[in-house]
């Protein structure tokens, strides 16, 4: 008689239930339940959470201490264990949650509550969309047409410091840290007598763009606040770029930067404002940045 692969399927549980080798539906184990329809509802915890992210998969290591430690001084993906050749259906699904929240940050929108807080107008490059931005980084470096008439006809001239704010690779980035950097940015940038540009919101930006906007807008000092390129782990990370007089041509040699900026373990974005605003008075005091501002400045 011809069987189902259900009917199969079934009849082998069943075995396997008699000898003990699988749990009873009406008797669940730990992590499973019995649904309102009498199946079997296999629950695993939240890989995400921080007690199963840290957790150690290796079955009986040779130094348990000496890898406990060695977990303990990175947030690598160390010691997380095989099935044969195979992850672990834990660490698998942390890859993929994880995974999950970069494509969110990459494909993520800045939003308009966080553009309007700060008054924050919006151009655009030359990517007219977010695909064509991945695929062509040097159009993330342009400002098209009406950006840069929009820029000219809004933005203050000549100011000692421009301050943008570019999605880049994450706007998860702008979105959790601008609220915190931008105030202790300003603040700290008019505490020092430097006059403030018109701050804008640049959609698919390179961080090349700066020279594009200071072709315009001719500010001693550019500061760029773009989101940084997520990882599995952090996909919140901003940069800020500053760059002195940037001009077509000049490339990341002529910048400066300060990177990981987060409040998931990098540098507090209150913090790092105080370093953007010490570095772009360096900047303006010896008229360089990147290479030549070491070479002038020395350690100064």
């Amino acid at each position: 008689m011809t069987q189902t692969i259900e009917e199969v399927v079934a009849r082998v549980l069943a075995e396997l239930r008699n000898e003990g080798l699988v749990p009873d539906v009406q008797q669940p184990s730990a992590g499973a339940r019995v649904d309102d329809a009498g199946g079997l509802v296999i629950d695993l915890p939240d890989p995400t959470e921080e007690v199963h992210r840290r957790a150690i998969g290796v079955t009986d290591p040779a130094d348990p201490d000496g890898l406990k430690n060695l977990c303990a001084s990175t947030s690598a993906r160390l010691g997380v264990g095989r099935a044969g050749p195979r992850p672990l259906t834990r660490s698998l699904l942390l890859f993929k949650a994880d995974h999950g929240v970069t494509q969110d940050a990459i494909y993520g929108v800045v939003s308009e509550e966080i553009r309007e807080k700060f008054g924050l107008f919006t151009v655009h490059t030359k990517a007219p969309e977010r695909d064509v931005y991945l695929l062509r980084p040097d159009w993330g470096r342009l400002l098209d047409d009406e950006a840069k008439a929009t820029i000219k006809e809004n933005c203050i001239q000549g100011p000692d410091v421009q301050i943008c704010v570019g999605d880049g690779l994450s706007a998860a980035a702008i979105d959790n840290n601008l609220t915190d950097i931008y105030p202790a940015l300003e603040q700290g940038l008019k505490s020092a007598g430097l006059t403030l540009g018109t701050p804008f919101f640049i959609e698919n930006a390179r961080v090349g763009v700066m020279n594009d906007v200071n072709a315009i807008i001719h500010a001693k000092v550019i500061v760029l606040l773009i989101g940084e390129r997520p990882g599995l782990g952090i996909a919140d990370a901003m940069s800020a770029y500053m760059g002195f007089d940037p001009q077509p041509g000049k490339t990341d040699a002529d910048r400066d930067l300060i990177c990981m900026i987060t409040t998931h373990g990098g540098t507090n974005p209150l913090e790092a404002g105080a370093y953007v605003v010490e570095f772009v008075k360096r900047m303006i005091k010896y008229s360089a940045s990147g290479v030549r501002l070491r070479e002038v400045a020395g350690d100064a």
